[in-house]
């Protein structure tokens, strides 16, 4: 398959820029993934289209305040880091710009100096490795000086910081939102819950591999960077209990997916496990334990595109686009969202 086959036309005026006020108060459409049939709703319907008996997984990863704008030395010229990888020893793997200026042995200050840093190596793919030197605890340095690492389609600067934050949200690591999340409201969960639906969570720190372009004609050239993603022996036991009493694993957010795919048995069975993952789902793939998918709307030509297009068929999703699109959804990452099912 090409690349161009997941492209699609989105005036830019659909791209969300701001979070609605009430998280649930999102539309939500429903596709019918045998027959291409959608529906159109709000998100705090969501627990009408959940049984007693199936289980939701939700990725409990927290974004770190991984954006830094400092300025090199010696002279003050402005420079960008973003945090993507802690490699240990106060080293991380970060994107920096401008990237001409950031060669190794360049020196960084942030936060008049209470933050420096010295870039160590230039990487292969062009990302840097970054020497941090600070004074107490780093992530407490991160919390004050740090951005929320907004994607670049967002120019909108974002008022309350925990709105790119899911409201359980808990393992910090992310370079990004699980954005399928942000939906949710604790009073929602607790809906869901009474409803007897099971809830598990698994934690996939969210790096470049969910977010960079595919930029090759075929989409089987396309690399992924690897993510860490665990799954606890509590949330696999659940999902095998779940699939045996015949109810269904739902998935919130692809990064959620890409976890249980990536570490579940070909038969689908689940087992605790953790580490790195670069799995890539497009059409052909079959699905090992995800029976539904909660997910926002996503960029042409992305890979998360093909792996939604993988689970509900290529046609049907493009078409449903396509209806968001004429009914002015909002799109991406403060936008609204599908039930794929």
């Amino acid at each position: 398959m090409k690349t161009s086959d997941f492209n699609y036309q989105l005036p830019e005026e659909l791209i969300a820029q701001t979070p609605l006020e009430r998280r649930d108060g999102s539309r939500l459409m429903t596709l019918d993934r045998n027959t291409g049939a959608w529906e159109h709703h709000h998100f705090y319907e969501l627990p009408d289209f959940l049984n007693p008996g199936d289980c939701l997984i939700l990725n409990d990863s927290r974004v770190l305040p991984a954006r830094l704008l400092g300025q090199r030395l010696p002279g003050g010229g402005a420079c960008e880091v973003l945090l993507l990888i802690d490699r240990g020893e106060k080293t991380w793997e970060c994107l920096v710009r401008p990237g001409r200026h950031m060669r190794e042995g360049a020196k960084l200050s942030f936060g008049n100096g209470e933050l420096t840093a010295e870039v160590t190596k230039v990487l292969p793919d062009g990302n840097r490795l970054v020497r941090f030197d600070y004074e107490g605890i780093f992530l407490e340095v991160l919390e004050h000086l740090g951005k929320m690492p907004l994607p670049p389609y967002i120019k909108e600067e974002l008022q309350d910081q925990e709105r790119y934050q899911t409201v359980y949200s808990k393992v910090l690591g992310s370079a990004a939102a699980p954005t399928a999340g942000l939906h949710f409201t604790p009073e929602l969960l607790e809906q869901i819950k009474a409803k007897g639906v099971n809830i598990g969570y698994v934690t996939l720190h969210v790096g470049l591999g969910t977010f960079r372009p595919v930029k090759e004609d075929e989409i089987t050239d396309h690399e992924m960077h690897s993510e860490y993603c665990v799954i606890s022996q509590e949330t696999a036991d659940l999902i095998n209990r779940t699939k045996a009493n015949g109810g269904r694993c739902i998935c919130v957010g692809t990064t959620s997916c890409r976890t249980l795919e990536s570490w579940a048995a070909e038969d689908g069975h689940m087992e605790a496990k953790a580490g790195w993952t670069n799995i890539y789902i497009y059409p052909g793939y079959r699905f090992k334990v995800m029976d539904g998918l909660v997910t926002n709307f996503h960029l042409p030509e992305s890979t998360l595109i093909m792996l939604v297009s993988a689970f509900a068929g290529r046609e049907h999703v493009l078409a449903a686009y396509e209806e968001a699109v004429r009914e002015k959804y909002r799109f991406f990452s403060f936008g609204d969202a599908m039930f794929l099912r």
